[in-house]
């Protein structure tokens, strides 16, 4: 939403700035609006007119030249209502041509006035489909532009008047998409504070639910000292029952007692944890006290931030009301020009419906003097006469049987119907659609077979590639476990998901697909099923399984662990076990470890250490640390310290075994503390 405010801003600035009209009137452009994409061919259409004032009257127009003076202008004069009615277009000059007065918009007079200006203005796709005959206006999208009545040919420069036309429609553009914006941030700002209510639930539950647990430790504490109490009594009462009453009260006394002293153990370890508590939150206030003043001063800048961005967001606001007021008005004329438009519709079509039915009378017509004509003609052959007119009328009682055929007639043509001349047409235009509908088909059934079988390719090569990748790295990991684990051992193994839900081939379910069916989709079926029972056969792997990767790991002398059981030690060479059977399985140029090492005893340090030197000679090792032991098998030692002035200097030198030791006892601090 910022963004396109940015955006937006930018367009308004620039529409603001545009140079205008002269005379600093407006210009045809300021209130023409215009198909997106048909800027530049409305600037070459139009020319210089574009850019011309729009006046009232000549006197008006005299006025405002007079005022430019000698920087020269040109102004228009706008239509009388009823004087200058917009002529009509001609033939279109191209197949696919689109007169211009159908791409532009905007308020009266300015539309009728351009309307007049591009009467014969065409938008085609190329000059040269243009006939030479043409004596109108053809331009193309590019700025291309040919003058039939002069027999000249244009091309209009970029960065003119149709900048304006063009940023305009951008700015509505950026309009709707900064409403869009902003609902969507206050519907997130909505769920932000949802999720902080729930947060906010979710933590008074979890104090609730340790108050509880400490609650219930405190119970079955209790509860544990007096089933030991009672079980020693008991012990005691067997070993020595002629004691009675007193070697019970000495034994409860006893237990008292240690549960007295167990409770001041306890609350002297509570007081110690207090006072540490107290000397933490000392210092810590100390910190905050002595940074006191500089947050004052972030918060004063902070402040002065706040008061600008706020100062600007009123003069965008204020801005974005005058556009959206703007685009009101636009949007109440263009509702107006849709109710016109839709009377027109209705006029035209009341029209095409009276020629068509115009258009199948004359037809009847036509056919009713056919069937006449052959009529005529086959009973002139009958009686063997010419099929003219006679002189001398017909007898009575001819003619009448005659009218009483000609009823019969007109009564069987009637049960007919009428007559569909397009229906032949509109038969071929049918057949035409079927086929085209059919060798799209065929494409598309070529294409998905093509495809499946890239995927099948492809899958094989996922599987090969995997397997292959997956055996090499468990068989290091096997090797590298029993040297970082001299006496154990350990291995990799893939572990696969059988409940996930299998995926099918077109995105529906192995549920969804049912008796219909069609034959494509029964070949997709077929052939994945074909796929899955060949990398079974192989035994690869489907990719199309949930698979992971399961870690064992047996040290020395232990039974099997769950990485999670395992000390930080044994977790870390487990790890460097892994990193490094990967790394022999693909190999790469470099690696960076950083304080891999912190967890480990001296012991399984010389093993890390050696390690890294059997496999310096294949990738180079960025090793961050501070132990000792590891800058002292270091090639290269990059140290880190702070002079006297204040500035880090860097150093590095080729190490020595003996390097690190002269050099702590020289400076008297460990060399690498805190370096990279």
């Amino acid at each position: 939403a910022a963004k396109i405010g940015a955006e937006l801003a930018r367009a308004n600035q620039f529409l603001r700035s545009a140079a205008g009209a002269p005379g600093s009137a407006r210009s045809l452009s300021d209130d023409l609006e215009v198909e997106a994409g048909a800027e530049l061919a409305l600037s070459a259409a139009l020319g210089a007119r574009l850019s011309a004032a729009v006046v009232e009257d000549r006197a008006a127009g005299g006025a405002l030249l007079d005022r430019a003076k000698r920087d020269g202008g040109r102004a228009l004069v706008a239509d009388v209502e009823g004087s200058n009615p917009s002529p009509a277009t001609s033939t279109p000059p191209a197949p696919g041509a689109r007169p211009f007065v159908d791409l532009i918009r905007g308020p009266e007079p300015a539309l009728s006035l351009a309307r007049r200006l591009l009467a014969d203005a065409w938008l085609v796709e190329a000059l040269d489909d243009v006939p030479d005959s043409f004596t109108g206006v053809a331009v193309t999208a590019a700025g291309r532009a040919w003058l039939g009545a002069t027999r000249e040919l244009q091309q209009a420069a970029e960065g003119g008047a149709e900048r304006v036309l063009a940023m305009r429609n951008q700015r509505d553009a950026l309009i709707a998409q900064s409403e869009t914006h902003v609902q969507a941030e206050h519907e997130a700002g909505k769920g932000v504070e949802s999720a902080s209510q729930a947060v906010g639930a979710a933590d008074a539950s979890r104090d609730e639910a340790e108050r509880e647990r400490r609650d219930a430790e405190r119970a079955y504490a209790e509860a544990k000292e007096s089933e030991r109490q009672a079980a020693w009594l008991m012990q005691e009462r067997r070993k020595a029952p002629e004691q009675g009453e007193a070697a019970v009260r000495r034994a409860q006394l006893e237990g008292e007692l240690t549960s007295e002293r167990r409770v001041a153990e306890q609350a002297a370890k509570a007081r110690a944890e207090r006072t540490q508590r107290i000397a933490h939150l000392e210092a810590q206030l100390a910190r905050d006290t002595a940074l006191g003043p500089a947050a004052g001063r972030v918060a004063d800048v902070l402040a002065i931030v706040h008061e600008a961005v706020m100062e600007r967001m009123r003069e965008m606001e204020s801005a974005l009301a005058a556009d959206r007021a703007e685009g009101d008005v636009v949007a109440q004329e263009l509702r107006a020009c849709a109710a016109s438009e839709a009377e027109i519709q209705q006029r035209l079509g009341e029209r095409n419906e009276l020629v068509t039915r115009a258009e199948v009378r004359a037809q009847q017509l036509r056919d009713q003097e056919a069937e006449a004509a052959l009529e005529l003609t086959a009973l002139a052959e009958k009686l063997e006469l010419a099929a003219e007119p006679r002189e001398e009328p017909l007898p009575v009682e001819e003619a009448v049987q005659l009218r009483q055929r000609i009823e019969r007639l007109v009564k069987r043509r009637e049960q007919l119907g009428p007559v569909n001349p397009l229906a032949k047409q509109e038969y071929d235009e049918a057949v035409a659609h079927v086929d085209e509908m059919e060798r799209q088909r065929t494409d598309l059934e070529t294409a998905l077979r093509e495809l499946r079988a890239f995927i099948r390719d492809t899958d094989r090569l996922i599987r090969t590639t995997f397997t292959e990748t997956f055996e090499a790295a468990a068989k290091n990991f096997e090797e590298l476990s029993q040297t970082l684990f001299p006496g154990g051992g350990g291995r990799l193994t893939l572990v696969r998901e059988d409940n996930a839900p299998r995926a099918v081939l077109g995105g529906a379910s192995a549920e969804d697909s049912g008796d219909g069916s069609s034959d494509v989709e029964a070949e997709a079926a077929a052939e994945a099923a074909a796929d899955a029972e060949a990398a079974a056969d192989e035994g690869g792997i489907d990719p199309d399984d949930d698979l992971g990767v399961e870690i064992e790991i047996t040290p020395a002398g232990k039974s099997m662990k769950r990485l999670t059981l395992l000390s930080g030690g044994e977790k870390t060479m487990t790890a460097i076990a892994f990193l490094f059977s990967v790394f022999l399985a693909k190999p790469c140029p470099f690696y960076i470890l950083d304080e891999v090492e912190a967890a480990l005893d001296d012991l399984n340090i010389t093993r890390y250490l050696d390690l890294l030197q059997t496999h310096a000679d294949r990738a180079q090792f960025i090793v961050v640390t501070h132990q000792k032991r590891t800058m002292e098998a270091a090639d290269t030692l990059y140290g880190v310290s702070m002079g006297n002035d204040g500035v880090s200097k860097i150093v590095s030198r080729k190490m020595p075994k003996d390097y690190v030791a002269d050099a702590e006892a020289a400076q008297g601090e460990p060399v690498g503390a805190g370096a990279p």
